[in-house]
C-alpha cells in the first residue's frame, strides 16, 4: 500500500521543488500542465515510483510500494488533467536514465 504524506507551507512556492527537493539529480521529472505557476507543480521520480504535488501551500507526497501502484497512480493522474484539458507532459530533464525509465513503464508518449 503507498504512503501519502500531506503538509502546508503558506510561505512556500514551487520553485523549492524545481531547483532543491525534486531535482533531475534526484531521479525527479517535472509533470508540466497548462496549471503550472508559482503556486502549483507536480513532480515524478520513475525510479523511486513516487510522486509530489504542490498547490497554494498544500504539499502532498505519495510513495508507491511498487512499480504497478506506481504506474496505476500516474496514470490516474495523467487521465485527470487530461479530463481537465490541462494538456500534462512529463518533462524527461534531458536526462536520459528518466526518459528510459518513463519509456520501459509505458509513459514514452507523454514525454517532451
Amino acid at each position: 500500500m503507498s504512503k501519502r504524506t500531506d503538509g502546508f507551507n503558506p510561505m512556500g512556492d514551487r520553485y523549492v521543488f524545481d531547483f532543491k527537493c525534486c531535482t533531475s539529480a534526484k531521479g525527479w521529472a517535472q509533470l508540466d500542465t497548462r496549471q503550472d505557476a508559482s503556486y502549483y507543480g507536480n513532480w515524478v521520480n520513475p525510479l523511486k515510483y513516487e510522486t509530489v504535488s504542490y498547490c497554494e501551500g498544500d504539499c502532498t507526497h505519495i510513495q508507491y510500494d511498487s512499480e504497478a501502484e506506481f504506474i496505476a497512480g500516474l496514470t490516474e493522474t495523467l487521465k485527470w488533467h487530461t479530463e481537465h484539458e490541462c494538456n500534462p507532459k512529463i518533462d524527461g530533464m534531458c536526462n536520459p536514465i528518466l526518459i528510459e525509465a518513463f519509456t520501459r513503464l509505458g509513459f514514452a508518449e507523454y514525454l517532451h
